[in-house]
């Protein structure tokens, strides 16, 4: 189904976790927060997708997308143990893994429109304006979430300082 073979499903459904989970963390919390229950589920999501993608993807942009949004995942998950990081660690983690899910949306969302629905898929050509529309929203969703979770954060230590 789909031309997706058993370890390519092992890499779909092991990394589609994370989608929902992105979702409830920047709902909720106004980021991801990586020392939640969601947060750690989403670590292991993530990183279930990063290590499979080398084995699945074809396209030759794809162990580049997977071992920049490995290495995002790491520093996003590391940066908050850092003692010395102060105030710029939130900002900097909270950067870091809204990048990886960016790196994460952006294939899932071209492999979905050029595989769903099977036989028929709604995006045949890659460079399609569709599909180029779209990555273009996720990536300007991308630069205004980022703004607005930096100056969220700024608004509540400035608060928490009163």
């Amino acid at each position: 189904m789909f031309g997706i073979t058993p370890l390519g499903w092992v890499h779909t459904l092991g990394s589609l976790p994370a989608v929902p989970l992105a979702a409830y963390m920047f709902i909720k919390h106004g980021r991801i927060v990586p020392r939640s229950k969601a947060g750690v589920a989403y670590f292991f999501s993530m990183l279930i997708g990063c290590c499979t993608v080398f084995l699945v993807a074809h396209q030759p942009i794809s162990p580049v997308i997977g071992a920049a949004t490995l290495l995002l995942l790491l520093a996003g998950y590391i940066v908050g143990f850092i003692p010395w990081k102060g105030q710029a660690g939130l900002y900097l983690e909270t950067i870091i893994l809204s990048l990886t899910v960016f790196f994460l949306l952006v294939p899932t969302v071209s492999e979905t429109l050029r595989r769903v629905p099977d036989s028929h898929p709604i995006v045949t050509d890659p460079q399609s304006p569709l599909l180029s529309g779209i990555l273009g929203f996720i990536a300007l969703a991308l630069v205004v979430g980022v703004t607005a979770q930096v100056f969220h954060i700024r608004k509540r230590s400035r608060s928490v300082a009163r």
